[in-house]
């Protein structure tokens, strides 16, 4: 494949990754589910910019990552994080986020490890959102298994709105069992068989990260609910695990 992102991976993993292992003490578990070879989809939840980092320092393979256009508007980030291998997507839709799948799609194709946070952005309140379906499509299109990750600690390490991290604290990186989509899905026409999965894909990761889940996508401005109804969160509605095993529609 004729790359035009990840040109500087290999300096990634010659200096910068050494460099996070070294920096933080990264506890994993899991990462002998991964394969060896051939394609993989990585879905881990997403608290803080430093995830996109310390994930690929502890993977035995070179990973490509889907992350936001936005990125590309910053100047500390516009070159470095597709140099290590970010393929921009554009959350508004439309061709550029299309662009981007599909680029995605080839780098699975090319059995390579793909990387994508399923809520679609940092969670700002440290809480587990709702998944987007994306993912479950990339797998079915691709028939690449898609793996949940646990990323644990990296809120503390570098918070939101804060500009530099922490060193020397501890972060806990967790693979769970892979999810083979087109083993799973019973219609592949039928939206709703990708809603369950990627609710069901969305349990995993809670169970890796120990997140309380909120049943709202994090991209989405909340509204407050009326301060009478005792069952229900000051800004969302939670689900309980039972729902979203079960794909209680949100």
């Amino acid at each position: 494949m004729a790359r035009e992102v990840g040109q500087l991976y290999g300096v990634a993993r010659t200096v910068l990754f050494p460099l996070c292992r070294f920096a933080w003490r990264l506890q994993t578990s899991g990462l002998e589910k991964l394969p060896t070879e051939g394609a993989a989809i990585l879905a881990p939840n997403h608290t803080s910019v430093i995830d996109s980092f310390l994930l690929p320092a502890v993977l035995p393979r070179r990973i490509t990552y889907v992350g936001k256009a936005e990125y590309l508007d910053d100047w500390k980030t516009k070159h470095l994080f597709p140099a290590l291998g970010m393929i921009a997507i554009d959350r508004s839709g439309g061709d550029s986020a299309k662009a981007a799948l599909d680029a995605a799609a080839t780098v699975l194709e090319d059995g390579e490890l793909f990387g994508i946070y399923p809520e679609g952005t940092r969670s700002r309140s440290g809480d587990l959102h709702k998944g987007h379906t994306g993912v479950v499509r990339l797998a079915m299109r691709t028939g690449a298994p898609i793996f949940p990750v646990g990323i644990v600690g990296t809120r503390d390490v570098q918070p939101p709105d804060q500009p530099l991290p922490r060193p020397f604290m501890t972060v806990g990186i967790d693979v769970g069992d892979p999810i083979d989509v087109r083993a799973t899905i019973s219609d592949p026409d039928d939206p709703r068989e990708y809603r369950r999965i990627a609710d069901r894909l969305m349990f995993d990761i809670a169970l890796l990260s120990g997140q309380t889940y909120v049943d709202e996508y994090a991209t989405k401005k909340t509204t407050p609910v009326a301060p009478s109804d005792p069952d229900e969160a000051p800004l969302t509605r939670r689900r309980s695990s039972a729902d979203v095993l079960a794909g209680t529609a949100a």
